[in-house]
């Protein structure tokens, strides 16, 4: 597996004074995209990989992955994760008719509390409040919750 920002830090070996510091490269404009990490991310609402697993798969540490999610992205990865996980239980809240506690455990909140909490905190309302507003046959459109993409 290769990483996503390839070149990214070069070692500088031969240095007097103490051990290797390192030269930070701005990212290539091509091939250092989060694009394909965020595809996965949003194929996997349904889990709630923690920023170590996410990183890995990035093959980055978790600090250089922080950073560059940043700087692409323009929020913090925990930032994006919740506004994602919110929009999944939008979506589900629109389209099926599961409890809000099966839409807490299909988003990764682990419970209908954190979920309303989460929920109302972002879209400013509770879950069934927004259901009753935008199940699929009623109104085609619910509160968006923005998504930053890579930039």
């Amino acid at each position: 597996m290769t990483s996503i920002f390839p070149g990214t830090c070069t070692p500088v070996h031969e240095r007097e004074g103490g051990p290797a510091r390192f030269i930070v490269h701005q990212p290539p404009a091509s091939g250092a995209s989060l694009q394909p990490l965020l595809h996965w991310l949003s194929q996997n609402l349904h889990r709630d990989p923690d920023v170590g697993e996410i990183a890995q798969r990035a093959v980055v540490s978790p600090r250089t992955l922080s950073r560059h999610f940043r700087q692409q992205v323009g929020a913090t990865l925990l930032q994006w994760l919740l506004a994602a996980h919110v929009r999944r239980a939008q979506i589900l809240l629109e389209t099926t008719g599961m409890s809000v506690e099966q839409v807490a455990a299909q988003s990764a909140f682990g419970s209908a509390t954190m979920l309303r909490e989460r929920f109302a905190k972002l879209v400013g309302t509770t879950p069934m409040a927004y259901r009753r507003a935008f199940r699929v046959g009623g109104s085609s459109r619910g509160i968006p919750v923005n998504l930053p993409a890579a930039k």
